[in-house]
């Protein structure tokens, strides 16, 4: 058997931890073959847990810290709480060589600058970029830059979008990367000055890696045409949060209707399968698993507020970029 892909979890980040962690790699661990948790937090904590979930002894050891960075810290404010917090020296042992990628719940600006303060950006890549998996009506859409970059140059959008490639690629080995910018209209002569420069360069290059699509209007973004959309952080960050938004004020209105009247809940019994489904297309614990790209090693953001399904769907993700070898794919295209 090949060595196995080592995952350094930050145990006592986001709501709920270390309780939804240990059932989370509980959870990942019964579906995955070969993967080792590095596990960083407080042992008096995580060892109860582990006996109740039942953890194999052989795929994780634990660090013990008490030190943790809060979730109302700043991202300056946490990286001063020192060396020893336990999202610290999970960030380290990648940085050290001591495992394959990192995952945490905690407080996104802390992850951010710390990833960034011990490792390595990408050659030729200026800044890093947040992504995420976005659901659609034909398969799965990545989405870069979701607020790591507020404001972005030409080059920035096309290493994003041969990030973004890279990114799908990697998750999704059968799927040709169809890029497009998400912009005002889908006509050349809308939007600003970075944004229309990005399309001609764009357009007048030919890659190997993705298919350039052109603009994309945030209404059509969850069609599916494209499967990978770019954005500056700016852009990105509100897109993302309309959707979240909307999508919360569907499913909470659907089921009010449905549950309000005798007449609703004997509709939602007989359309319960069909519910049921639409239901788990919105899950949001599914997309779980943001990624930081542009670092020369993988590290992936859970949402703080998820549950134990949500983060063991975050290591999924993990699991996938690493098998998929990102990392290779982002340097060998981005020069």
């Amino acid at each position: 058997m090949s060595n196995p892909i080592t995952i350094a979890v930050d145990a006592m980040g986001g709501d709920n931890s270390p309780d939804k962690i240990i059932e989370g790699i509980t959870f990942h661990s019964l579906r995955s073959n070969n993967i080792f948790y590095k596990i960083y937090g407080n042992e008096k904590l995580l060892i109860p847990l582990i006996n109740k979930f039942n953890l194999s002894k052989n795929i994780y050891d634990i660090t013990h810290t008490d030190k943790i960075v809060e979730g109302e810290d700043s991202a300056l404010s946490a990286a001063k709480r020192g060396k020893d917090t336990s999202l610290w020296l999970a960030i380290e042992s990648l940085k050290n060589n001591h495992a394959d990628a990192i995952v945490s719940a905690g407080n996104t600006g802390a992850l951010f600058l710390i990833s960034k303060l011990n490792l390595k950006m990408i050659e030729n890549i200026d800044k890093p970029a947040l992504s995420a998996l976005w659901p659609s009506k034909k398969n799965m859409s990545v989405v870069l830059d979701l607020g790591a970059n507020i404001e972005c140059n030409v080059k920035n959008l096309i290493d994003f979008s041969i990030m973004g490639s890279a990114l799908l690629k990697a998750l999704f080995i059968n799927e040709k990367p169809k890029v497009a910018l998400l912009n005002i209209g889908s006509e050349e002569i809308k939007g600003n000055a970075i944004i229309k420069e990005t399309y001609q360069k764009l357009s007048e290059n030919k890659y190997t890696l993705f298919d350039f699509k052109g603009f994309i209007e945030g209404n059509n973004i969850m069609e599916g045409n494209v499967n990978v959309i770019v954005a500056d952080g700016f852009t990105g960050n509100i897109a993302l949060k309309t959707a979240e938004g909307t999508s919360n004020f569907i499913t909470s209105e659907l089921k009010k209707a449905l549950s309000s009247t005798l007449i609703g809940k004997f509709s939602s019994l007989l359309n319960y399968r069909g519910l049921k489904k639409f239901k788990k297309k919105l899950d949001p614990r599914l997309y779980n698993g943001a990624i930081l790209l542009g670092l020369d090693k993988p590290v992936i953001k859970s949402h703080g507020s998820t549950d134990s399904t949500g983060f063991a769907n975050s290591l999924k993700v993990c699991e996938k970029i690493i098998r998929g070898k990102l990392i290779d794919q982002i340097k060998e295209n981005i020069n």
